[in-house]
Order: structure tokens, then sequence, then C-alpha cells
């Protein structure tokens, strides 16, 4: 009989533990949804904001630097929400943006001795 009941604790665990996992991957499959959703409407509203020449410079600035392109991204995004860029955004302008970002790149020079 202490078997049975073991056995008993066990299958009830089992079925306890299945569902635990079915709602966790539940849970992760609609946070991926929501994000891919969310990536899909930001994508759409920067493709109507810059024009092809910036969204081309961006675009290659995410191949090398995906953390500063994103920061670059939703500072002029700030900007536009706010007014105080117009819009199409202009790669002139998203170049102004990488240089006061970037800040002073230290010049390297070799002297040869």
């Amino acid at each position: 009989m202490a078997e049975d009941e073991l056995a008993d604790i066990r299958r009830r665990k089992m079925i306890e533990m299945q569902a635990q996992a079915q709602a966790g991957e539940t849970a992760a499959m609609e946070r991926a949804a929501e994000d891919e959703a969310y990536r899909n409407q930001r994508d759409a509203l920067l493709r109507q904001i810059f024009t092809p020449e910036a969204r081309s410079r961006l675009s290659n600035l995410k191949m090398t630097k995906p953390e500063f392109a994103m920061n670059v991204e939703d500072q002029i995004l700030i900007l536009v929400q706010s007014g105080r860029v117009p819009v199409p955004v202009t790669d002139e302008f998203v170049r102004r943006v990488l240089e006061q970002l970037q800040g002073r790149r230290r010049e390297i020079t070799i002297k040869r001795v």
C-alpha cells in the first residue's frame, strides 16, 4: 500500500510539473508574439520617418553596432514625437546625431623613429 501511495504522489507531481511547463511555454509564446508585434510596429514607424538613405545608414550601423543603432533610433523617435525634428528624417540629420552621440574620436598617428 505504501508503494501505491508513493506511485500516486509521483504521478500527481508529474502532472503538476507538466502543467507548469505548459503554462511557462504559453507565457513565453505570448511574450514572443508581443515582442514581434512591437518590432513590426516600430519598423513600420521607422520606415515612415526616415528617408531611404537614412534607413540604409542605420541598417549598416545595426550590422556593426546593434545596440548603438537602437539607441540612435530611439533618440530620433523621441525627437520626432516631441516635434523637434521635421519628418522625413534625412541622412544628413542622422549623420549629425551619430557624430554627437559618438563624441570625439581620438586620432591615432604613427610616427616612425
